[in-house]
């Protein structure tokens, strides 16, 4: 089973019944992102990027969107062998992609240690190819790094974790370095910004948002 930003936006209404259906999470209201360019992230020459896959991307990028010192996110698909995947191809499960978000950040004002601690809190990193009800490899745990210290930061959080037993079971997340990232298609971008009310960002992007507001509150933009 795939989220609906595996199908055509005007498609399947069975799977949006089927989320109707779970408890929602009403009075969220979402954040926009800034206007995206879809070719090149501001950057700053303190400015970092590091991406990262959770599920679907309309849910990840919702939280990030909300955290202070993160200063673009754009959804889009990495580390796959396709050149420029359309997102009906990235579902197929064919291409390697996963789906991700890119984030452009400022370590003066989030850590990447806390941007990880977020990451790991919003999704769960013990399914292999699975978030929840939407499975296949463009859904599987990834930490996608651009700098060594990243890729340290990345490997000593899963260590701890497991060492502590949170979750019980062990972690799946991959880490690897970002590779052919392409930028999702503009109708992805500030998905639940722009459709608060549809039925699987009520049941599946609400609660997650929520569940970092609650946890993250010092971390949250004003």
């Amino acid at each position: 089973m795939h989220c609906p930003c595996c199908f055509k936006i005007t498609g399947s209404s069975v799977r949006f019944r089927a989320f109707n259906r779970l408890s929602l999470c009403p009075g969220i209201v979402p954040r926009r992102c800034e206007p995206h360019s879809f070719q090149e992230s501001p950057m700053s020459t303190t400015h970092q990027t590091i991406t990262l896959g959770g599920g679907c991307f309309w849910c990840t990028e919702s939280v990030f969107v909300e955290v202070m010192g993160v200063v673009d996110v754009e959804s889009g698909y990495s580390n796959g062998h396709l050149h420029q995947p359309s997102y009906e191809a990235v579902c197929t499960g064919t291409t390697g992609h996963n789906e991700v978000v890119k984030l452009v950040y400022d370590p003066a004002v989030v850590s990447t240690r806390e941007l990880l601690e977020i990451f790991f809190v919003i999704h769960d990193p013990t399914t292999l190819n699975r978030q929840g009800n939407d499975t296949g490899t463009q859904y599987r745990s990834g930490i996608y790094f651009s700098t060594p210290e990243q890729e340290a930061e990345a490997r000593a959080i899963i260590a701890e974790l497991t060492a502590s037993g949170h979750y019980g079971r062990p972690i799946v997340t991959e880490v690897l370095a970002v590779q052919n990232y392409w930028p999702a298609e503009a109708y992805h971008q500030d998905f639940f910004a722009r459709n608060p009310t549809r039925g699987y960002c009520m049941a599946v992007a609400a609660p997650k948002v929520a569940k970092f507001r609650k946890t993250f509150a010092r971390l949250q933009k004003s």
